[in-house]
């Protein structure tokens, strides 16, 4: 007997919140577009194997269902999106699929930023010997030959300005961009944590049904001890599995809130620091402050080739979480799969479900018949005329009896006629109450007392509340909780996550690129305008001279 597996619902929770705040979409090439004439024999292999995977996966798609006799067969998660190449072996094409356990998924997805890291690199090194190069220069030769060109210096000028309004602009996307992302992520958290709360706040309920039917009966008619038993260790499994539930979605929330808080933050200094060296470096260029200049060369510099990592780590995360929102999409099509995603979130089997279904289902018969035992033997009991019970005094039409939507197996049952259903049944019950004297005997017409009535209805109640609740103990234990959350998130969050992620990536590859070449121009035009000034210095000297002799 398995209410709620506490592991399983934690993890779901865990992963959920991964994806809450990393799902945003990235495209990549579909599959036509990796064909290439240029291709080896074995790569050529490589690809006709992945074009019959596909074929295959496409076919079990059109199906929409698992070949008979293979139902615990495996599926292979975001197949196409995630055939990239594996730098862990040899560069061949990764065919696993979507798994965060496996090291060949995250090398093939992490290549895919290769070129990002690489430019930084690249640009660390090779900017910093050109600056290296600029100092000996400067120190180290005897004199210096100016040489001054108009097309040169208005050229230089022209990009520089160019560049400047270009890195503003990015600045510009990258804080709108993080603006509304952040928005987006909140909405998609909430979400989240709303889903986590409903299901702590119903697993407590139907805790409290279960603890309140064990203590509950009518006119000192209680459930059988065996029914009591199973009562104690279902109520126990709820309990743990709600209390988990809980302590997790609460540390876990927050840990993501302070998460989103830090990258907001992060990118809102990217993006000041980043317009105030862009307009502060091309003050200091305009006015050849050159000292300051080349301080702020050095500065950005290194902002350039850090803000190029950070796109790269963006386009990683960005490529990741896209493969996780088909990946979800791809689990919840495929209920009977077995898939990665079924190492984070254990779903019990089947006959576990059913088996949750049937001990809420006991305990709901149960109860209901309790409340039939007592208008059975009790209010409705015909009394002699010359007999007339001292603790009660009832007369009038008999009490239906509550339809019992179980049989004694436990398989649903059609009402019988002159039953009273979930729907009516404290209704007409009521209208069988009678007026009691200060002793509780009846002195108007009718089989219930008001006090035999409310404990009927708090038995009542107690059924139909565990009769509600049996289908969502079931939806938990065979994942369509989770599957419902995953649609949901793949339905409304993914498309507005992956439509503002872009503005970030974006935004963050303007600002780098457009900060680069503005550090360059600083120093050429910063040199124009130096040699400018030295010309017509030059030349007005030489002037003068020429006017004085």
């Amino acid at each position: 007997m398995v209410v709620c597996n506490s592991r399983s619902l934690s993890s779901s929770i865990l992963l959920v919140f991964l994806f809450c705040f990393f799902s945003f979409s990235h495209g990549v090439p579909h599959l036509h577009a990796l064909r290439s004439p240029s291709l080896s024999s074995g790569e050529l292999i490589e690809e006709a194997k992945y074009v019959a995977e596909i074929t295959k996966g496409t076919l079990r798609t059109l199906l929409q269902e698992v070949p008979p006799g293979n139902e615990n067969s495996s599926l292979v998660l975001a197949a196409e999106r995630t055939y990239r190449k594996d730098p862990l072996n040899d560069f061949k094409r990764y065919t696993g699929g979507w798994n965060i356990d496996d090291r060949h998924y995250w090398a093939s997805v992490s290549f895919t930023a290769a070129p990002l890291f690489l430019i930084a690199a690249v640009w660390f090194l090779g900017f910093g010997l050109c600056l290296m190069l600029i100092c000996l220069c400067h120190f180290c030769c005897t004199r210096q030959s100016y040489g001054y060109s108009r097309i040169a210096y208005a050229l230089s000028l022209v990009f520089l300005i160019l560049f400047t309004i270009a890195a503003i602009v990015g600045c510009v996307v990258l804080y709108t961009g993080q603006g509304k992302f952040h928005n987006t992520t909140t909405k998609t958290l909430d979400y989240v944590v709303n889903q986590a709360d409903s299901t702590v706040k119903k697993l407590n309920e139907v805790s409290g049904y279960l603890g309140s039917a064990k203590q509950t009966g009518v006119n000192k008619v209680f459930l059988p001890s065996n029914v009591q038993t199973d009562i104690d260790n279902i109520e126990a499994k709820i309990d743990s599995s709600a209390s988990n539930l809980s302590n997790q979605t609460s540390k876990n929330s927050q840990r993501i809130r302070d998460l989103l808080d830090s990258v907001r933050m992060a990118l809102i200094v990217i993006a000041a620091v980043m317009l105030l060296l862009t307009f502060l470096g091309f003050l200091f260029s305009l006015f050849g402050l050159k000292f300051l200049v080349y301080l702020l060369v050095i500065i950005g510099w290194i902002l350039v080739a850090g803000t190029f990592i950070l796109c790269g780590i963006f386009l990683l995360l960005h490529n990741v979480t896209a493969d996780t929102c088909v990946a979800m999409n791809q689990y919840v099509q495929h209920p009977a799969a077995h898939t990665a995603l079924d190492k984070i979130i254990p779903c019990v089997d089947n006959a576990t479900a059913q088996e949750t279904l049937m001990r809420t289902k006991e305990v709901s018969s149960q109860l209901v018949e309790v409340i039939n035992t007592v208008i059975s033997n009790v209010s409705n009991i015909n009394f002699a005329p010359n007999f007339v019970p001292m603790y009660f005094n009832q007369s009038g039409p008999l009490v239906p009896k509550l339809c019992n939507p179980f049989r004694p197996d436990l398989t649903n049952r059609v009402c019988s006629a002159g039953e009273v259903d979930y729907d009516n049944a404290t209704q007409v019950w009521k209208t069988y109450v009678c007026q009691v004297s200060a002793s509780g005997i009846c002195t108007t017409t009718g089989r219930l007392t008001p006090s035999m009535y409310d404990q009927i209805g708090v038995a009542f109640n107690l059924s139909y509340g565990l009769y509600n609740y049996g289908p969502f103990l079931v939806s938990l234990q065979d994942c369509t909780f989770v599957r419902q959350t995953f649609t949901d998130i793949y339905r409304d969050h993914c498309p507005d996550l992956r439509h503002y992620s872009r503005y970030i990536y974006i935004g963050l590859v303007m600002v780098s690129a457009a900060v680069m070449l503005s550090l360059v121009f600083w120093v050429i035009y910063g040199r124009e305008r130096r040699h400018r000034v030295y010309t017509k210095n030059y030349d007005r000297s030489h002037e003068e001279n020429k006017a004085t002799t």
